[in-house]
């Protein structure tokens, strides 16, 4: 392999991670470049969007070498991106033999799943702590922790098996339903304050603000990229609890 591609594929390792773990596209590219340049090599150019990495490498010596990697869109992991951006750092200081960076960044590259019950347990203490702070009492708390419990599990089952955005659907309707059934069998209960914590968990808060960050950057495709993927987790989730609203009212059931 020549040595213009050992780099190119360095660099495209370290962009790859970064942009799976949610990175901003300036950081992915920094990175790269930076690398890049670590091995004295100027010739190059790299374009990164949200969802894909086009790079060359000495475009006009015998050696160049181009790549184009599709990268699809993943959630957002702080640590993993500490985690590169310090090993990052730490190539482009001591400027470690290719050998060596190739083999650390491979180490760090691996993204490990988040740990199911952890996620089912932040989910369902997101929706109570959510409830409770737009007006909910502790009773309506404790009804959005368990639907907050039960929309996760859900989630976790479905992960991979369908679209994200189906999975968004059914789990709005899931726990609209599930609120609507409690309030019909007290009044004690506040439907509107237990839908909205419940959904929390679904809301696209850092597609939204990434698509502001990239916008603000210049990065107007990726920030169209993101925007597009939020707004439709949006009406995925509207569409979803007006569904469960519908038809549960059709059938005479009471959420007042």
């Amino acid at each position: 392999m020549e040595k213009s591609q050992k780099i190119l594929n360095l660099a495209l390792l370290a962009g790859v991670t970064l942009l799976k773990s949610g990175a901003e596209i300036f950081r992915v590219q920094e990175t790269m470049e930076r690398i890049i340049e670590t091995y004295e090599i100027y010739d190059y150019h790299v374009y990164v969007i949200s969802n894909g990495i086009f790079a060359t490498i000495n475009e006009k010596q015998p050696d160049h070498y181009s790549v184009v990697r599709h990268v699809p869109l993943g959630s957002v992991n702080l640590q993993k991106i500490d985690e590169i951006n310090q090993l990052s750092r730490q190539i482009c200081q001591e400027k470690m033999p290719l050998e060596e960076a190739y083999s650390k960044l491979s180490q760090s590259a691996v993204i490990e799943p988040p740990n199911p019950h952890s996620m089912v347990l932040a989910s369902g203490l997101g929706a109570a702590g959510f409830c409770f702070l737009f007006g909910g009492s502790l009773l309506d708390s404790l009804i959005a922790l368990l639907l907050g419990l039960i929309l996760q599990i859900y989630l976790n089952h479905t992960s991979g098996r369908r679209s994200k955005f189906l999975s968004y659907i059914i789990g709005s309707i899931l726990v609209t339903a599930g609120a609507g059934l409690v309030v019909s069998f007290s009044s004690a209960f506040d439907f509107n304050h237990i839908v909205i914590g419940s959904i929390i968990p679904l809301v696209p808060g850092v597609s939204l603000t990434t698509s502001v960050r990239e916008f603000f950057n210049g990065d107007y495709v990726s920030g169209t990229i993101h925007l597009v993927d939020a707004l439709l987790t949006a009406i995925c989730i509207a569409l979803g609890v007006g569904v469960a609203i519908f038809l549960f009212t059709s059938l005479g059931g009471q959420l007042s």
